[in-house]
């Protein structure tokens, strides 16, 4: 009899033990939670009371100094580069009192012609607005397509003699799957409401009206290309064979037909044009908010990560 009772007080014993444990856990949860709403409500009423920092531009800067301004990557919407992005930060650098001039820093396959065009015409804007202050197009690796037809916007444009320079020309890509499909056996069933709205669709064959349409429209888009190059470069530019044919060039060849003014990097345009001026970065600024979020998001990770461990090791585990 005293052995099952020794027997019922263990088991009530651990019995005991797991609810203590578990009530101990589901405290740090509650807690935890608290701590998280809390922090939370401070976070929205900083907010609120702050509104949000940030912006284009480069605040506290009050020295002379150059306007140095990334541009990196494809240009499209909601791409690494975007005009709407890109045109504000051109305008805080020339409407900066002490920016003396601006360096744009092009690394770039190139992109939209069309978020091309809107900067290639902003920074021509500005330059009119502020005629005191200069606009260098720098390339460090690439500056192709689209992106050069920015940097002909500008005032001169530097390079470094491997960059690579040019592609004045216009692409559409598409494929098609017909055979694929005959040899799977899938056949299209597409169903549109106009003759043409299903235009160079990859699932039929090549319709010679769809190709001979579309050639004309990317022809007058690559027309408008070279005109504003020219209207650019002026009487810089040696019209060699191929130059608007969508060829590249280094930039020691680029220098010798005028797509490019000379060679140097951003650096060189400080030191030989401006008397060893200070280069400063104009960059996109993350709000206050966003800054915060993603600090806060990194460390709420870690914090729930420890605290899993906690509970799992306060758990008892029975075998």
């Amino acid at each position: 009899m005293s052995e099952n009772n020794s027997s019922e007080n263990a088991v009530l014993r651990d019995l005991a033990g797991e609810m203590l444990a578990e009530k101990r856990t589901s405290r740090k949860w509650n807690t935890f939670f608290k701590c998280l709403m809390y922090f939370y409500l401070g976070l929205l009423l900083i907010t609120l009371l702050f509104g949000a920092f940030g912006g284009g531009g480069k605040g506290g800067v009050t020295g002379e100094h150059l306007a140095l301004i990334p541009f990196n990557g494809v240009i499209a919407a909601g791409g690494d580069v975007t005009s709407s992005q890109m045109n504000e930060l051109l305008e805080s650098a020339f409407e900066a009192d002490n920016a003396q001039g601006v360096v744009l820093l092009i690394n770039s396959p190139g992109g939209s012609p069309v978020q091309s065009e809107s900067i290639y015409k902003k920074i021509l804007s500005l330059r009119a607005e502020y005629p005191e202050k200069k606009l260098y197009a720098v390339v460090s690796d690439v500056c192709a397509s689209g992106s050069y037809y920015v940097a002909a916007a500008a005032d001169e444009i530097y390079a470094s003699r491997a960059s690579i320079v040019g592609s004045i020309g216009v692409r559409m890509d598409s494929y098609g799957v017909t055979e694929l499909m005959d040899k799977l056996g899938v056949e299209s069933r597409t169903i549109t409401a106009g003759e043409n709205k299903a235009i160079f669709s990859p699932f039929e064959e090549v319709n010679p009206a769809h190709v001979a349409h579309l050639e004309k429209l990317i022809g007058q888009v690559h027309e408008q290309f070279i005109n504003d190059v020219r209207a650019g470069r002026g009487d810089r530019l040696t019209e060699v064979d191929g130059l608007f044919s969508g060829l590249f060039w280094t930039g020691e060849e680029a220098v010798k037909i005028g797509l490019v003014d000379g060679l140097g990097d951003a650096e060189f345009i400080a030191t030989e044009k401006y008397d060893d001026l200070e280069l400063v970065s104009y960059e996109p600024v993350k709000s206050f908010y966003e800054e915060l979020s993603e600090g806060m998001g990194v460390g709420l990770g870690e914090a729930l990560i420890k605290l899993i461990r906690v509970s799992s090791n306060s758990t008892p585990v029975l075998n």
